[in-house]
């Protein structure tokens, strides 16, 4: 059994759209900004900011919880699913959150299934804006089932 195996993004895209409070005004900018390119993907975010988005640009935003009640938790789940392909997170770097541990582990998920994860606008720009957003994208991730294997016979 392999080390990796090969996951496929696909050319339609399941995009999470987070922003902490003082970033969701961007966020919902930066959503306005690239509506074109929005509207040909699914899209889901935390409930406050999902609703947010919806509101604003007439996107169709699936909501989940809001962050401080579970919601980074229910992205997360997401990917281990393999229903989230990337995620836009306009954090606030300059004030404390109290679900702080939440989204460390999102952005600790995200990195484990190698899921493309944009934490500011510049970053969301050159997310958006690649090439890959038009096709599908093939990526190596860790073979869990052999990994969990491995574990089980050496514990």
């Amino acid at each position: 059994m392999e080390d990796k195996i090969t996951l496929t993004i696909e050319k339609q895209k399941n995009i999470a759209l987070i922003a902490h409070d003082g970033k969701k005004p961007v966020l919902i900018d930066w959503c306005e900004t690239h509506k074109d390119i929005l509207k040909k993907h699914n899209l889901c975010g935390t409930g406050t900011t999902a609703r947010m988005i919806s509101d604003r640009t007439g996107l169709t935003v699936k909501g989940y919880n809001s962050g401080p009640l579970g919601g980074d938790q229910q992205i997360g789940a997401k990917i281990v699913e393999g229903r989230i392909d990337l995620i836009i997170f306009f954090s606030d770097p300059l004030t404390a959150q109290p679900h702080d541990p939440d989204v460390k582990a999102l952005m600790r998920i995200a990195q484990v299934y190698d899921i493309p994860m944009a934490v500011n606008k510049a970053s969301a720009d050159f997310m958006i804006t690649s090439t890959f957003m038009d096709q599908s994208y093939d990526h190596d991730v860790i073979n869990f089932k052999k990994n969990i294997s491995d574990r089980a016979n050496t514990l």
